[in-house]
């Protein structure tokens, strides 16, 4: 008997609501995230102050404060749409791009899982403009107020739209600790300014960095003492492969619970969740139960590089092979 073949499905294009949400949730998939990349672009626009606020683990609230360039009111309209940019203007611009973001996709990510206010004003401006936005798009015309020099994003209410993400998240709490984390790291990296996170009403911060400290001085003032006086310096550089790095990793009389690890490439915070746990297994081989390291890497390449870290194999080997 013969057997009846389904009927082929039925090809459409996507409404570009859905398309542009399924487009959010790649670059947007928890509060930290958000924040990474808006602390990006408060670094682009040269800030020396960053301040965070965050109520219920930044679901509820999520609001960064710079005191950098701001944001043109002729450019407020289109500042939260897709692929809108001040950092590239043609393709061959990529050759020597100096900025984090370029895409233009952070904004606009952010505009279609949350409601997105911005109040920013530039050097040359009498006052600050406020805009509102939503899918990408103004709610409704840009309005003058008072303001300093720089710019405030206020998120609220992400992922109101997509149940499903915001179940998938873990408590609160969790998230709260994740944006400390990635505040953390930043103000590490870029000890030329100052961070401070807080909780919204709270009157003291889970984090505040002083402006032009240095690196050794905010790990002191994250981490703790006890890190930063075993700091030893390391540093290494390959100039067939235009390659150098620098950083600071404890030394063998530091002891802790899990492995700390920070790396920057090309000054881009790294997820290096599977390096560091490779790091952390080199250690149990090398030093005594317990000890784990603290290390805080910066490279910078001409070339994307494969980072290898062997199983059975020293630190500096590794190093080696990037």
């Amino acid at each position: 008997m013969a057997v009846s073949k389904p009927a082929p499905g039925v090809i459409r294009k996507l409404n570009e609501v859905v398309v542009n949400r399924i487009a959010a949730g790649e670059v947007i998939q928890r509060p930290a995230n958000a924040l990474k990349e808006m602390i990006e672009n408060s670094l682009d626009a040269k800030s020396t102050s960053i301040q965070v606020t965050v109520k219920q683990g930044g679901l509820k609230l999520l609001q960064i404060q710079d005191n950098g360039s701001g944001v043109r009111k002729e450019d407020m309209e289109i500042v939260c749409e897709r692929f809108t940019t001040s950092k590239l203007q043609k393709f061959e611009d990529l050759n020597s791009i100096a900025t984090y973001g370029f895409r233009g996709e952070a904004l606009a990510s952010i505009s279609h899982v949350a409601h997105v206010t911005i109040t920013t004003r530039t050097v040359d401006s009498k006052c600050a403009y406020k805009g509102m936005y939503s899918d990408g798009k103004l709610k409704e015309p840009v309005k003058p107020c008072a303001g300093n020099i720089g710019t405030q994003i206020t998120v609220e209410d992400l992922f109101y739209n997509i149940t499903t993400r915001r179940k998938a998240l873990k408590s609160p709490s969790d998230e709260h600790a994740k944006v400390v984390e990635v505040v953390s790291r930043y103000a590490v990296h870029n000890s030329g300014v100052g961070f401070t996170v807080k909780k919204h009403g709270d009157s003291t911060a889970d984090v505040r960095t002083p402006v032009n400290s240095s690196p050794v001085d905010n790990i002191r003032t994250i981490f703790g003492p006890s890190i930063a006086k075993e700091l030893l310096n390391i540093s290494h550089e390959n100039q067939q492969m235009s390659f150098k790095l620098n950083g600071y990793i404890t030394n063998a009389n530091y002891s802790m619970k899990k492995c700390t690890f920070l790396l920057f490439i090309n000054h881009r915070l790294v997820d290096s969740g599977s390096l560091k746990k490779a790091i952390d297994n080199i250690y149990q081989a090398y030093l005594p139960k317990n000890m784990h390291p603290f290390l805080y890497l910066r490279t910078v390449l001409s070339a994307v590089l494969y980072v290898k870290c062997p199983q059975n194999g020293s630190f500096s080997n590794a190093l080696r092979q990037m």
